[in-house]
């Protein structure tokens, strides 16, 4: 038995061992003086055979090497992950903006779900979960012990099923019971509307593969409704999780001249490291019409500001932390969330893919926002919520397990992880509108306007 153990073990190592050179040759062909990590690797084998000889229940190879990469990537940073057929899929289909579910971002935290960003207009945000939520049960079943993919994969399911989560939250002695009805999410990433005295305001609520023509669309409509006298343009990127980076990239180009310095990468890989521009060579999908190439010439010279939130991450960062550093506009709100890596996805010969964090990304100014975030120009918090008790229920990029330190260092590529949290309240909307009139950080913002037009009229 000794013997078929070890003969086992030993050709299991050099399996191991065969995958590995081909993943560290294939990884770092540009590199050179690679090593493996042969002790490392004797070591993962042995228990490999040991758990497939001595535990309790029969274990495939699939599931102990997919969970082994599972935790191999976890462990990295909170962002990186092991993307199966299914979870891959979705990713694919949510970029596009039209995926199954709740409308929720999710993480996990001390083995509990972690609520990071209800989606807007989803039945998640209509349900009232709110960011830093912890999800304990899901239907009869405890999240303790689940890894993400299985809690995710049991809170998907056909539309129009009901579906019963229990949550614990900040400030609530008892832990609290949603019942929701599945859905299919579609977002609508853009939003408009004109506000008094010839205001423009748009929302992104997240940035996908359209979000680029949809803010152009709305913006031609909406200078348009007003015969182009645009006083002033509001973009709203509160609790906006991220997304696309051409998507951000687009987003900003249509407010500052082309050939500008939108955002730069770097990482360890020779293509990781890049700048970015307002160029449609940079923001459009090879052979596409440059749907910014009509936009009226006002709103790349009219009176800005940008709205963010704790709740702004990621591509939300890129675009504010650009605006704010070539002063194309005034970024009002509170403190964002600190997000300033970008994920590459490497798809698998499979059908699954790893989402790996390559890199991370700097403003033109040089800034490195990566757990600490885009300060506003004028800070001004939500006023229904006291400052104090604001900043106990802030969840931050520095605030993750494993979070990236805050050295000079950028990210690059096509996915920017959609992590995030939610302060803004959903209450008081009017029908036909989508801006709360009791909105206090968007008051502000039409009054700063109003002040920025006068005083260029003097």
């Amino acid at each position: 038995m000794i013997n078929k153990y070890l003969k086992f073990s030993t050709c299991l190592f050099f399996i191991v061992i065969g995958i590995c050179i081909g993943l560290i040759f294939s990884a770092n062909a540009n590199r050179t003086n690679t090593s493996l990590p042969i002790n490392e690797l004797r070591n993962f084998t042995e228990i490999f055979g040991k758990i497939k000889n001595d535990y309790v229940e029969d274990v495939t190879d699939k599931k102990l090497i997919s969970e082994a990469i599972k935790g191999m990537l976890s462990g990295l940073d909170p962002h990186s992950a092991y993307l199966d057929e299914d979870a891959f899929k979705d990713l694919q289909v949510g970029t596009q903006g039209e995926f199954g579910g709740l409308g929720i971002e999710v993480g996990m935290e001390d083995g509990f779900v972690k609520v990071v960003s209800p989606i807007e207009d989803t039945p998640a945000w209509r349900a009232g979960l709110k960011s830093g939520d912890l999800i304990i049960k899901i239907d009869d079943t405890n999240v303790k012990g689940l890894t993400l993919g299985d809690a995710v994969k049991k809170m998907r399911g056909k539309p129009k099923t009901k579906i019963l989560l229990t949550v614990v939250r900040q400030g609530e002695s008892e832990p609290l019971v949603f019942t929701i009805i599945r859905d299919i999410i579609q977002i609508q990433s853009v939003k408009s509307e004109v506000l008094e005295d010839s205001v423009a305001y748009v929302r992104i609520t997240q940035f996908q593969e359209k979000t680029g023509l949809k803010l152009a669309e709305a913006l031609k409509k909406r200078f348009s409704e007003i015969d182009n006298n645009v006083d002033g343009i509001i973009l709203d990127l509160r609790n906006d999780p991220g997304g696309l980076l051409n998507s951000a990239v687009a987003v900003t180009s249509a407010f500052i001249p082309e050939n500008t310095l939108v955002v730069y990468t770097e990482g360890r890989v020779r293509n990781s490291s890049m700048k970015l521009f307002s160029r449609p060579e940079h923001y459009l999908r090879s052979g596409s019409k440059n749907y910014l190439a009509d936009l009226p010439e006002k709103t790349k010279t009219v009176p800005m500001v940008v709205l963010i939130n704790n709740g702004s991450a990621s591509a939300s960062e890129i675009v504010a932390g650009a605006l704010q550093d070539h002063s194309r506009a005034v970024i009002m709100g509170t403190q964002s969330f600190g997000k300033g890596s970008v994920q590459t996805i490497l798809p698998l010969n499979n059908g699954t893919a790893i989402k790996l964090t390559t890199a991370r990304y700097f403003t033109p100014k040089g800034r490195s926002i990566q757990a600490k975030g885009i300060t506003p120009d004028i800070v001004v918090s939500q006023a229904i919520i006291k400052e104090d008790e604001e900043s106990k229920f802030q969840v931050s990029e520095k605030d993750l397990s494993r979070a990236l330190d805050t050295d000079n260092q950028a990210s690059t590529n096509e996915l920017l992880d959609e992590d995030s949290t939610n302060d803004a309240d959903n209450e008081s909307i009017q029908p036909n509108s989508i801006v709360n009139p009791n909105d206090y950080q968007l008051n502000q913002a039409i009054n700063l306007i109003k002040a920025l037009n006068i005083t260029n009229k003097m």
